[in-house]
């Protein structure tokens, strides 16, 4: 296995039927509020990736609920302070966007070394919480898709 992440990630909206939004902060980043995200591993679909990132980070199976890709990808620059986890030169990351509709908010259990902590809000304000505008925007998209 490499030792250095492939730019190639998932961003999973976790929600629920009313629009309710998983929201967890950043153990590595607090005050950084955002939903599921992770790189693809060698040799993953995006939906391995996708199943793989909800588990780790919530304990949830994705199996269990209705997993649909939303046909996003949003092709970023990789904030400074993560680039280090990626190839020398590596400075764009392409996301694709899935969202993981749950009947009710329930809880999850978080990788400790991920997030400190997790919310469920009403898409609005999730929203306003990420401190990514590629989870924003993709938050903002949710009405249309309930």
């Amino acid at each position: 296995m490499s030792a250095h992440k492939i730019p190639v990630s998932v961003l999973v909206v976790i929600h629920t039927a009313d629009g309710q939004v998983l929201l967890m902060e950043r153990a590595d980043a607090p005050g950084f509020w955002q939903s599921v995200t992770g790189s693809q591993d060698a040799g993953e679909t995006l939906e391995q990736t996708a199943i793989r990132e909800v588990r780790e980070e919530t304990g949830l199976d994705a199996g269990e609920f209705e997993l649909t890709p939303w046909a996003i990808e949003t092709r970023f620059e990789i904030y400074e302070r993560w680039r280090h986890r990626y190839a020398p030169g590596v400075t764009h990351n392409i996301e694709h966007v899935f969202g993981l509709k749950l009947p009710a908010p329930r809880p999850v259990t978080l990788a400790p070394r991920e997030h400190l902590r997790y919310l469920w809000l009403p898409w609005q304000e999730a929203a306003q919480r990420c401190f990514s505008p590629s989870n924003a925007a993709a938050i903002r998209l949710l009405p249309a898709r309930l």
